[in-house]
């Protein structure tokens, strides 16, 4: 290859070479330019303005609680025997049923028990006969042994013969009064106020008093007890509001805690703590008007120990979450933001308790954190509305197209 042919393949390369380099530039600029316009627009680069949601931190009164898992009991609970043997004539209840004190239930055969009645009333009337003849006699002996006819041993006798039958007569009480226990025991009476549960046995079988089902079991709803379980942790500052002697307040509130079923007050602290779980029970009463307490449900149960007067609350989306534990962005008053570090004591309902890193009266950050940096200038906006859902589209009336019931375009 000549040396006029290598100079020219040479030009060529160094100019394709200087050609692709300036391309290279160009175009690395143009990247930036945009990078650096695109992230002006959004805020999110250095100097950028942050657009976000402000509120401010309040000071109200604020209810100090503990939370705990609870299982909705009977005031009372009565299982309802029999207390005769005997064939069940009549149940006089229906299940779910409201009853009182004293309200008939049900009846066992009766004429045994009055049988044996009627023959205890007999065996008394006898001994009582026998009594007054006694009587009489002692008295005719009495006088003969005055007028000194009778020796004092016939009289000893017929004086002994009425302790006798008195002593007769007492027994003969006392079997009536067991008998007349008895043949009562034949109507089976509600012995609380409650509600009756499923029926246990049926009319016309024999029950006995030893029968471990019973006839029928007898709730009390009102009031109604929750026992509810709660760290060992925390006795000592129940113990300081007085909860040991009870009246607390306590809610009853759905598994989902949204709803308040029920007001009440703390009636026990257990008397010890349970070592293989390391919580303690409580036991809380409730009037259940309404009924919304069932035996056996599941509760959340929330006991109120005081308030705090003057707290310091926030949104729960102010706090936010880090490495170093929980912070809030606070605005300052040349529109910058500080990343302070806060303790949250409780937060409830969308609003959080404060302990300390806030002052009443400072802004925060509501909405919009995700784009900000300790000193990023932010703009402060109102949230926006949602928009309402567009309503559903009616179908057309029978007998009409779709067309023809919206209208054609003309």
């Amino acid at each position: 290859m000549s040396k006029r042919t290598m100079a020219v393949i040479g030009g060529v390369l160094l100019l394709l070479l200087a050609w692709w380099s300036c391309h290279r530039r160009a175009a690395s600029s143009a990247a930036q330019s945009s990078a650096a316009a695109g992230g002006g627009r959004r805020g999110g680069g250095a100097g950028g303005v942050v657009p976000v949601v402000a509120g401010k931190v309040e000071q109200k009164d604020v209810p100090i609680y503990l939370d705990g898992l609870g299982t909705v009991q009977a005031f009372n609970t009565v299982t309802v025997h029999t207390r005769v043997d005997g064939a069940l004539e009549k149940v006089l209840f229906t299940e779910g049923q409201d009853v009182k004190t004293g309200d008939l239930l049900a009846v066992i055969d009766p004429r045994p028990y009055q049988a044996a009645l009627d023959q205890a009333i007999g065996k008394k009337a006898q001994d009582e006969a026998q009594l007054a003849s006694a009587k009489v006699t002692l008295a005719r002996n009495t006088d003969l042994l005055n007028k000194k006819v009778l020796d004092q041993q016939d009289f000893d006798i017929s004086k002994y013969q009425v302790d006798q039958f008195q002593a007769a007569v007492q027994a003969d009480q006392a079997a009536i009064e067991a008998a007349k226990t008895q043949f009562d025991y034949t109507q089976v009476k509600s012995p609380i106020d409650g509600r009756t549960g499923v029926r246990l046995v049926d009319a016309g079988n024999i029950v006995h008093a030893a029968d471990l089902n019973g006839i029928v079991v007898i709730t009390q709803m009102h009031p109604i007890s929750v026992v509810f379980t709660l760290p060992e942790q925390n006795l000592p500052e129940i113990l300081n509001q007085g909860g040991a002697n009870g009246g607390l307040h306590v809610s009853a509130l759905d598994r989902g805690n949204t709803t308040a079923l029920d007001e009440g007050t703390l009636t026990v602290v257990d008397n010890q703590i349970d070592q293989t779980t390391g919580t303690m029970k409580l036991k809380a009463t409730f009037p259940n008007p309404d009924l919304k307490l069932w035996p056996g449900k599941f509760v959340n149960a929330r006991l109120i120990l005081t308030t705090r007067k003057g707290a310091i609350v926030i949104p729960s989306s102010v706090v936010q979450r880090g490495p170093q534990g929980t912070y809030a962005y606070v605005i300052k008053p040349d529109k910058t933001v500080e990343m302070r570090p806060i303790k949250v004591m409780q937060t409830e309902a969308n609003v959080a308790l404060i302990d300390s890193g806030l002052k009443a009266g400072e802004q925060v950050v509501v909405d919009g954190q995700y784009k900000l940096q300790p000193g990023s200038h932010v703009e402060l906006t109102t949230p926006q509305p949602q928009k309402p859902a567009a309503p559903a589209k009616q179908p057309a009336p029978p007998g009409k197209s779709a067309r023809s019931a919206t209208g054609s375009k003309s």
